[in-house]
């Protein structure tokens, strides 16, 4: 039996926003949230004292990534995930999908075979064995393992294939999960490319397998925001209303905002993290590069209007001499502060949809990070 529990406890006025809380076996987190990307049991550069002291109350991690290093087997003998990188908080898991994506391996109806990337040994994952991996590791919410196409090629037969194999993996992994005994949650993903009718179609059967909760793939991988905007409003409205949303890949400001309006509750992305290694923060202007020689002499904390980012007890020039020196340093307390900007944005955007002002609040969101 499952201990996810999701609560909507405000909904906004003309959109489809709503503000929500997910309990989970080892804590609840509010949506709409924005979850770190910690890949390999860690986001980069920070530490798990990090992210609580930044009031991170979920976070994700990688099933091929842990499956190959340190192992799954290694990581359970260890008590889970949670004690291996000593965090009490809810962990999601991806599955390894993105990766099918990303790391082309051989795909039949059986499962996918990749080539690892830290060695030359092949390593085969199955929806099943995807779910066994995540049992090991003992996350609180984890993924079914799915085909996500590539839309650059524009191959309708293989975003078709897509997500037929998406449905079939789904409900092998589905059986899995409940045959394990599993007291943990596990989230559907829907798939379907830029067609309207194959979403429609797949959230259907999706959604018929009756999972804690549901996630939108496939997209955020290079088609353009209007595109992508259109599918996933027509998606989100067809997923149930009692179980949490989950969009993955998105973490710049303008789409979350976008997303949450559509009536989305989770997100995760790497882009903030990334961002923050190569001297981007993202502030209540936008985007600025402190690697810039124009912050040479520049004594202005980072971002003077949010009072409170880690960042802004050092001047502008100090974060971008960190950076001109590759100091690692640098990386660090930037990524701090993009976390913690998306964090604060998260809670502002909860504010408003209780407050019923939210439509301002995108209005506003929109003139500063509109592309």
């Amino acid at each position: 039996m499952s201990r996810l529990k999701f609560e909507v406890t405000a909904e906004g006025k003309n959109s489809s926003a709503r503000v929500g809380a997910v309990t989970t076996a080892n804590g609840t987190f509010k949506t709409p949230c924005f979850m770190p990307v910690g890949t390999r049991a860690a986001v980069k550069t920070l530490s798990s004292t990090d992210l609580e002291t930044l009031g991170v109350e979920i976070v994700l991690a990688n099933t091929y990534h842990l499956m190959l290093r340190p192992g799954d087997e290694l990581i359970k003998q260890q008590g889970g995930l949670h004690k291996f990188m000593s965090w009490n908080r809810p962990i999601l898991t991806d599955s390894g999908g993105f990766q099918i994506l990303s790391l082309k391996p051989k795909i039949s109806q059986t499962g996918a075979v990749f080539q690892s990337t830290y060695d030359d040994t092949q390593v085969e994952l199955t929806p099943e064995k995807a779910v066994e991996i995540q049992n090991n590791l003992g996350s609180d919410i984890q993924m079914v393992l799915d085909v996500c196409p590539d839309l650059s090629i524009e191959d309708k037969e293989q975003v078709l294939l897509a997500t037929e194999t998406t449905h079939n993996w789904a409900i092998r992994a589905r059986k899995a999960f409940l045959d394990s005994s599993s007291d943990l949650a596990q989230f559907g993903i829907v798939q379907g490319g830029l067609d309207i009718d194959l979403r429609k179609k797949s959230a259907d059967q999706i959604c018929q397998l009756d999972f804690e909760g549901y996630a939108i793939g496939g997209l955020s991988v290079g088609e353009t925001r209007q595109n992508r905007n259109s599918v996933l409003d027509k998606t989100t409205s067809l997923l149930p209303k009692n179980k949490p949303r989950y969009l993955m890949g998105v973490g710049d400001p303008l789409s979350l905002i976008e997303s949450i309006q559509m009536g989305i509750d989770m997100f995760d992305c790497v882009l903030p993290t990334r961002l923050a290694r190569h001297g981007t923060a993202l502030t209540t202007s936008g985007k600025i590069n402190i690697s810039a020689a124009t912050y040479r002499e520049d004594s202005d904390p980072l971002d003077p209007e949010f009072e409170k980012s880690p960042a802004n007890r050092w001047p502008r020039s100090y974060l971008r001499h960190l950076f001109s020196v590759n100091e690692p340093t640098a990386a660090h307390i930037l990524t701090l502060h993009n976390l913690a900007f998306l964090f604060e944005l998260m809670k502002e955007a909860r504010a408003n949809i209780e407050a019923g002002t939210f439509s301002s609040f995108y209005k506003k969101v929109r003139d500063i990070w509109n592309d």
